[in-house]
């Protein structure tokens, strides 16, 4: 694969799709890419999770929950190691999330806390704590090696959760369209700062910061993408996607933090050069509907999105083997 030093506006224009996943038995909810191995993982309506190998772009292992289904997904630093949340029985056992082995297919911990769906999910990138926003208007901080809450935030609203690439700081969205920041070292001092994103009002769904700590990314629930300086909150740039009944969509970074991607409500991926002005790059065809679910790999020039029950990876077109279904 092409090295991420090369990545320019021709490579972004000619990222097209190089293989296809179309044999999930329902609608992709999650997927997440290993920070250092060439692995993805995702999680799906059929009680699925499911293990690839990006750089063959081979299937390499398919396990069902059942009891429990498989709604947000994330690596821990293992390679064959995922955090999942349950999607069913939640008021019956109360084990919202899950620490599990996908080399032996093992639950290596249950994660009880949260009274209703889990919808934001992500990984400490220095440690091996964890945290989790519910539709029970809580966050919970975790650590994989211990089955009890290390920390509750209560907020108002649908909380959305995120680390920065140091694992210094972590931001949660909540209602009214409020980002606050905390250090992940005494959160429990409370935010030390507070940003409000331009009276859009909308609940956020998804926050990304950049690899240099700069730029943070937010997805709304309306479809609006946000363009955010990191240090201040000041809003660089705002995107309006188009919107779609019933499905909300996800947007990401490149990991030179020179582009944005988003899907959209067109069923397209819109893709932006924001290293000085933003300025429209692109504007592909997804092939599979609204994106829903879309993430850059971390080392390689290649991402991956998802709409509905279809996977597909995107390379540089001069590079792209044999689409597999």
């Amino acid at each position: 694969m092409m090295a991420l030093s090369e990545l320019n506006d021709d490579i972004v224009r000619s990222m097209s799709v190089g293989a296809v996943f179309s044999d999930f038995g329902g609608k992709i909810n999650s997927l997440d890419f290993h920070r250092t191995a060439d692995l993805l993982v995702t999680a799906s309506d059929d009680d699925s999770v499911r293990l690839y190998d990006i750089a063959s772009a081979k299937l390499l292992k398919t396990t069902y929950h059942k009891k429990h289904g498989a709604d947000r997904i994330c690596f821990t630093h293992h390679p064959s190691s995922v955090i999942c949340s349950s999607k069913h029985n939640l008021d019956a056992h109360g084990e919202c999330l899950r620490y599990l082995s996908m080399y032996d297919n093992r639950c290596l911990r249950y994660f009880k806390g949260h009274k209703e769906r889990v919808v934001s999910l992500c990984m400490s990138p220095v440690n091996d704590g964890f945290m989790s926003g519910s539709l029970d208007h809580s966050v919970r901080m975790w650590d994989l090696r211990v089955n009890a809450c290390q920390g509750i935030l209560h907020l108002r609203g649908r909380p959305t959760v995120a680390y920065d690439q140091q694992g210094l700081v972590f931001a949660v969205a909540m209602e009214g369209g409020a980002i606050k920041l905390f250090d992940s070292r005494s959160y429990d001092k409370g935010p030390f700062d507070t940003f409000l994103v331009g009276g859009d009002t909308a609940e956020v769904c998804d926050i990304k910061f950049s690899n240099d700590g700069k730029s943070m990314l937010l997805t709304t629930t309306n479809n609006h993408v946000y363009l955010l300086d990191a240090y201040n909150g000041e809003k660089r740039s705002g995107f309006s996607m188009d919107s779609s009944p019933n499905a909300t969509i996800e947007a990401t970074f490149t990991p030179d933090g020179q582009y944005v991607l988003s899907g959209s409500g067109d069923g397209n991926i819109h893709t932006w050069n924001i290293s000085n002005e933003p300025n429209k790059v692109a504007c592909m065809d997804s092939y599979i509907g609204v994106p829903s679910c879309l993430k850059w790999a971390p080392r390689r020039v290649m991402f991956a999105a998802a709409a509905s029950s279809v996977l597909t990876f995107w390379i540089p077109n001069d590079a792209k083997p044999a689409p597999e279904s």
